[in-house]
């Protein structure tokens, strides 16, 4: 199967989640699933997006979905793959690398 493009999304702020002590910053979730993807599936065509809550968004089903965030009805950082819930709060990379292997990304290694 040929790997589709795949667009990830990151929602977050620049302050810790507060049900998410110790856990890493949303921009660092960013950064991290970046470089992690990059890693795994280096040939792979994908978009990673930071989507800052309290910044003005202009793309009106991202700020519904921060406007979600902030309202508490998910918990941040907000990890989504083309235009579906894969994990909030304490991310994972397990539930992230199933999503992109159903779009046919195939691991490097």
């Amino acid at each position: 199967m040929k790997a589709k493009h795949v667009t990830v999304e990151v929602y977050g702020a620049e302050v810790v989640c507060a049900s998410c002590v110790n856990a890493p910053t949303s921009k660092d979730t960013y950064e991290w699933l970046d470089a992690a993807i990059q890693r795994k599936y280096p040939n792979h065509p994908f978009k990673i997006v930071y989507i800052d809550i309290e910044s003005v968004i202009e793309d009106e089903r991202q700020r519904i979905l921060a406007e979600q965030v902030k309202e508490e009805e998910y918990f941040y950082p907000l990890v989504i793959v083309n235009e579906e819930v894969i994990g909030e709060g304490y991310i994972q990379l397990k539930p992230i690398f199933n999503e992109l292997e159903k779009h046919g990304f195939v691991s490097a290694s």
